[in-house]
């Protein structure tokens, strides 16, 4: 049964129609298992084509193993990883970094989900002294969970400082080609340009949220972070026996650059959403939208009324402030009722 119009995450989205017929291409005929197959190599040449020759891809399900592999391979059970309050690893992964790790995550508060150097570096005083954790990443979100977006320039500067203090830098990119498609509205902003040449590390490379069925991919810039993970992900229960199912959808997604058409067509459904509905009396957007969220503060009746006819999450329930997501399979007529409804509800008070 078909949901109303939703604005509560990208991942309530359907598959996109390019990524379904790589799915049924890819089921022509057997093929080797565990990554050997034809298709699993072609999409890790391109991750390399796209990213840079450093760059070593590995298929995962989903995005919480793709972040807690990622870091496992960075880390040992001493280390702590630096990470913004709001980041995905700290609220919303159930602990999963922390158990399987045995890594201490030190969350930092951030004014709008973005680390800087400047508050990074206070969780540096006990550096060396083995009675503390010992900082060894410095996990950043791109595009963060306010939505908001890391420059190639800011993503540098965090790189050279974990690098000069012996640490390396982890990206979560559940929603990085939103951020370079935001980008890229100044000048072209290819994917490579905020995580290989930025001085990226590790990738979390996410691909459900821009129109894959399932599937994420971790990728190395360091040989030496690739050279056991195959290990790390097999022990982590995400080798995937038929991996070309995976492989084959990011290779759809990369051809063309299919990502960033449908992660621009996301950021300007929420830009359009945000137009729509800022002059309504009562509604208040936090912050202007920079990629395919939208954050607006409401009255609670108003909110309730509207969560009987549209799914959407509650932000921040003590300041009321709702987040509204697009997706690449949000239409304009979609926005349209949903801010019409917006506008109908906040006018009755």
């Amino acid at each position: 049964m078909a949901l109303a119009p939703c604005f509560a995450s990208d991942n309530y989205a359907g598959v996109h129609p390019a990524i379904m017929a790589a799915l049924a291409a890819a089921n022509s005929g057997p093929a080797q298992a565990y990554g050997a197959d034809a298709v699993t190599q072609a999409a890790r040449a391109r991750f390399k084509e796209v990213l840079g020759e450093r760059a070593e891809a590995f298929f995962v399900f989903l995005g919480t193993a793709a972040n807690v592999l990622a870091l496992q391979a960075m880390t040992s059970p001493h280390h702590a990883v630096l990470c913004a309050s709001t980041a995905h690893i700290n609220v919303d992964e159930c602990g999963a970094p922390e158990r399987h790790l045995g890594c201490k995550l030190m969350s930092v508060d951030t004014p709008d989900g973005k680390l800087t150097p400047e508050l990074l570096r206070p969780f540096l005083l006990h550096l060396g002294n083995e009675h503390h954790n010992q900082p060894r990443v410095v996990s950043i979100t791109q595009a963060t969970e306010l939505g908001t977006v890391y420059t190639a320039g800011e993503i540098r500067a965090l790189a050279d400082f974990a690098h000069g203090s012996g640490m390396l830098l982890h990206m979560d990119g559940a929603r990085l080609g939103n951020a370079a498609a935001a980008l890229s509205e100044g000048q072209e902003c290819e994917l490579r340009h905020i995580t290989a040449d930025a001085g990226v590390d590790a990738l979390s490379f996410g691909g459900t949220k821009n129109g894959l069925m399932f599937g994420e991919a971790v990728v190395f810039f360091r040989p030496e972070l690739a050279r056991e993970f195959p290990f790390i992900r097999k022990q982590g229960m995400q080798l995937c026996s038929k991996m070309r199912f995976i492989a084959a959808q990011f290779l759809a997604l990369l051809e063309g650059d299919l990502w960033r058409k449908n992660a621009a067509k996301a950021n300007a459904m929420a830009r359009l959403l945000a137009d729509k509905v800022a002059d309504i009396p009562g509604v208040r957007l936090t912050q202007p939208p920079q990629t395919n969220a939208v954050f607006a503060a409401l009255a609670p009746a108003v909110i309730k009324r509207l969560q009987t006819r549209f799914a959407f999450y509650v932000w921040n329930h003590e300041e009321n402030v709702v987040r509204w997501m697009t997706s690449f399979a949000t239409t304009e007529a979609e926005v349209e009722e949903f801010a019409a409804a917006v506008r109908q509800e906040a006018l009755k008070g």
